[in-house]
Parts: C-alpha cells; sequence; structure tokens
C-alpha cells in the first residue's frame, strides 16, 4: 500500500500552476520586446547569444525537480509488514451531505469544511473503532470501507466535495441504505452510523429506511449542520450569490426536523453543531463508548518504508543542472563584432 506520510504538502503542487503561467508571460513579453526592437528576423541577429530552445529546457528542469521535491517533501511511503491487530470497538460509518448547499456559509468558513474539521476530530477519539465513509447528494456511495487505518480515512476525506456526485439533492434514504449494506449484516449489534447534514430536499423514505436499519442493528445519530433562517448559496458559475429563475436569492435552510425524526427513529441522538463542534464530537464519542462493544481483527500496515530521498535527490540534481545550463548559446570567435575589426587590420 503507498500513502504520502504528509499530505498537507500536496498543496504545494498549485504552484505548479503558478510556474507554468510565469513562464508563459515571460516568453510572450519577451516576444514582444523583440517585435518592438524591430524585425524580429534581425534582432534575434543581434541576440544571437540568446537561445528559447535553452531557456525552455531550464524552465522544464525546475518545473520537474519542483514536482519531485514536493513528492519528496510529502514522504511517499510503501508498506513493508502486516500485522494483524485484535481491537475491541464499534463499526462506525460516517454518512457526509456532499450536496451543493452544504457550501452555504452560515457555518464558516462553509458547512462542508466544518463537517470534515467535525469528521477529523472524531476520529481522534474512535482510537478503538473501525470507520467507514459514506458520501451522499442526488445518490449515495461508498467513500471508503470499515478500516482502522484512520491515515487513509484522512486522505479519502481530503478528496471529498460536491463534484463527487454529479447528481444534486439530499437524498438521505439513499445514504442510510448504502450504509446499511456497508455493515456486517451477520450481526445485529455493534454499528453505528452518523449522518451529517443540512437536512434539506428529505426524502420522505428515509424513514422507512431508518426503521430498516435499526432493525439490522444499525444505530443511527445525526448532526444537523447550518442554520435554520437559512443562508445564501454561492454560485461558481458567475462568483456571486445564486439565485433562482425568478432571480431572487436562494436561501438554503437547516431542516431540523427532518434530522431530528431519524435519529428518533434509529434510537440515536441529534446534534446542531455551528460553532460548538469539540462539544458535538465529545457527545458523539461518548455516545460510540457506551455501546456494546465487540473483538475484531484486522490486517494492517504496521510499518513503512520511506522514500523521500529518492525524490529529494532527483530534485536536487535537476536544480543543479539548471544552474550550470547558460540561458544562451556561446558566440563564435568569428560572430564577435571585435574580433572581426581586429583580424581586418
Amino acid at each position: 500500500m503507498l500513502r504520502f506520510q504528509h499530505t498537507e504538502y500536496l498543496w504545494a503542487f498549485v504552484l505548479l500552476i503558478v510556474l507554468v503561467l510565469a513562464f508563459a508571460w515571460v516568453t510572450w513579453w519577451k516576444r514582444r520586446s523583440v517585435r518592438r526592437l524591430g524585425d524580429p528576423v534581425m534582432v534575434e541577429k543581434l541576440f544571437s547569444g540568446y537561445s528559447r530552445r535553452l531557456f525552455t529546457v531550464k524552465f522544464l528542469l525546475l518545473f520537474i525537480a519542483f514536482f519531485f521535491g514536493v513528492i519528496g517533501l510529502a514522504n511517499l511511503q510503501k508498506g513493508s509488514r502486516v500485522e494483524k491487530i485484535t481491537r475491541k470497538g464499534v463499526d462506525v460509518i460516517i454518512a457526509l451531505d456532499v450536496s451543493k448547499s452544504m457550501l452555504a456559509t452560515d457555518a464558516k468558513p462553509d458547512r462542508l469544511t466544518r463537517a470534515k474539521q467535525l469528521v477529523i476530530k472524531l476520529m481522534e477519539k474512535l482510537d478503538n473503532d473501525r470507520v467507514g465513509i459514506v458520501v451522499f447528494a442526488g445518490n449515495a456511495y461508498l467513500q471508503m470501507p470499515l478500516t482502522i487505518d484512520y491515515s487513509a480515512a484522512r486522505m479519502y476525506l481530503g478528496s471529498i466535495s460536491p463534484d463527487l456526485i454529479p447528481k444534486q439533492g439530499t437524498e438521505i434514504n439513499e445514504a442510510i441504505r448504502v450504509s446499511d449494506e456497508a455493515f456486517n449484516k451477520k450481526e445485529r449489534k455493534h454499528k453505528a452510523l452518523i449522518i451529517i447534514s443540512d437536512g434539506e430536499d428529505h426524502n420522505e423514505g428515509a424513514i422507512a429506511e431508518a426503521r430498516k436499519a435499526l432493525e439490522n442493528g444499525v444505530v443511527i445519530n445525526t448532526v444537523g449542520i447550518g442554520s435554520p433562517t437559512g443562508s445564501p448559496l454561492p454560485d461558481p458559475e458567475t462568483g456571486g450569490i445564486k439565485k433562482d429563475r425568478e432571480g431572487n436569492t436562494v436561501i438554503s435552510k437547516l431542516n431540523e426536523d427532518a434530522l431530528k425524526s431519524l435519529a428518533a427513529e434509529g434510537k440515536g441522538m441529534y446534534l446542531h453543531m455551528m460553532n460548538n463542534t469539540d462539544e458535538v464530537v465529545d457527545a458523539l464519542a461518548t455516545k460510540i463508548d457506551r455501546m456494546e462493544q465487540k473483538e475484531f481483527g484486522e490486517n494492517v500496515f504496521t510499518d513503512y518504508n520511506s522514500y523521500f530521498q529518492y525524490f529529494l535527490g532527483i530534485s536536487l540534481i535537476l536544480i543543479l543542472l539548471e544552474f550550470f545550463i547558460p540561458e544562451g548559446k556561446k558566440k563564435k570567435a568569428e560572430e564577435l563584432p571585435g574580433l572581426k575589426t581586429a583580424q581586418a587590420k
């Protein structure tokens, strides 16, 4: 299994776009400057020591060096030893709403980001429990099966966005069904489902699905995120506020009643989260800790080989190569005007 030890450094890949834009701008600026001086062919003869090809090669070396450097800093690792670990805990599946209404900013910076922060903090308190992730909007998908590899869970969590599910909506009934299927069907306990959503577009079939899941031993807890009074939605296409066909501002409101009904049907609890993330995490962790636990074993990687030194080494070599490659070609002796004059004399 491959993984990055420090995934936060992977954001530096965004700077590669900046490098490309900078290279394109410098290339354009140089060409424009040549055209302003006069005929491009004649001007390039005056600057015969300059080579576009070498300039491009130097840029490509820096670009590739930066790419390998980021991978080195993130420390690509490969699992080298697998052990079977036996623990006591509960199977927990987190169903996360990724519909576009979760981009509302009544929970700063937005509902989805705050929901992710909640999940990360919760996993820090669930050391002995298996965790799975389901994402849902107009459809629901099992993003990550049950595992005790929390580092993998955080990596999956970082990739979650509304773009994962093109079909919009908030089909909580689908989220419950997919989550129920992800649990062990042979068991009738040790199973907890946490639904994090704003509850909008609540489907009537969710109550029926919650009842079926409870019969299979799934305790359903719900976390409502957002404000009951609502918040405007950002429009990625215009960069402003989303409006309906009549030109009215679209307001996304937290549907607490729907989420409370689900929690009541699933013998769990409902929690409202705005600026009280730690309180919600503590309440959920306490609820899960009080559930009857089971023993389970799972094969996990307990040791990893790191390969950062190879990537950083390649990056350093490429930087040194770029340093020693000149930007221009060396002029031949006969091309130098001073030498031609001396030879004529």
